[in-house]
Formats: C-alpha cells, sequence, structure tokens
C-alpha cells in the first residue's frame, strides 16, 4: 500500500486547511485509514480514524468538534478538513492504513505509512 499525503502549509490561528491523503495498491474500501500528527520533540499522537465503511470515526479529544475526517472509497481518498486551527496544531501530520476495516486508534495499529505533511499554524 502506497500513501501520499498534501495539504499541509503555513496559515494563521483561526484558519481552515484540508489535508488529502490517496491511497493505492490495496482494495481501499477494506482498510480503516487514521490520521497521526507529530510535533518536533513529541511523540507521534492520533488525530482521527475511520473505519473502512466510514461508519465508525472516532477523533482525538483536542481536535473533537474542530476537524473531520472523511472518505470516498470511489477515489481511494481520505481527507482531514481541519477548521478553527491553534498554534498548538502545528504538527508533521501523516496518514496511515490498516489491514483491516475495523479503526484503531494506536500507531501500532496501522501497517502502512505516508510522508508527513507539514502544517504550522502562526499565532
Amino acid at each position: 500500500v502506497q500513501l501520499q499525503a498534501s495539504g499541509g502549509g503555513l496559515v494563521q490561528a483561526g484558519d481552515s486547511l484540508r489535508l488529502s491523503c490517496a491511497a493505492s495498491g490495496r482494495t481501499f474500501s477494506t482498510s480503516a485509514m487514521g490520521w497521526f500528527r507529530q510535533a518536533p520533540g513529541k511523540e507521534r499522537e492520533f488525530v482521527a480514524g475511520i473505519s473502512g465503511n466510514g461508519r465508525m470515526i472516532p477523533y482525538a479529544d483536542s481536535v473533537k468538534g474542530r476537524f473531520t475526517i472523511s472518505r470516498d472509497n470511489a477515489k481511494n481518498m481520505v481527507y482531514l478538513q481541519m477548521n478553527s486551527l491553534k498554534s498548538e496544531d502545528t504538527a508533521a501530520y501523516y496518514c496511515a492504513a490498516r489491514s483491516s476495516a475495523i479503526v484503531v486508534i494506536s500507531t501500532r495499529g496501522y501497517d502502512y505509512w505516508g510522508q508527513g505533511t507539514l502544517v504550522t499554524v502562526s499565532s
């Protein structure tokens, strides 16, 4: 499975940004997907996940109400809409895929990782 994340950039606090992740190499609808982020000097953390059928969508408490994950199985794409961005959202964002349609929130549960896309929020 290959994952290609895009959409990062430099924005101001309060702005919005949408990240995209293109997947290839596996039947996409059988893979749960997740977005994670890693700030400098910190461990990689879960942001949002979505099950293969799109029905289970957990979020980290820190982004709940501001971020929305979605997927388009016809296009093999997963998105992360980020609204009301804060300086503490600054990090490299990674998309990840599981060899299962069941979504989990642990980094260990994901088998495939894309390269990070950097999001910088200035205050």
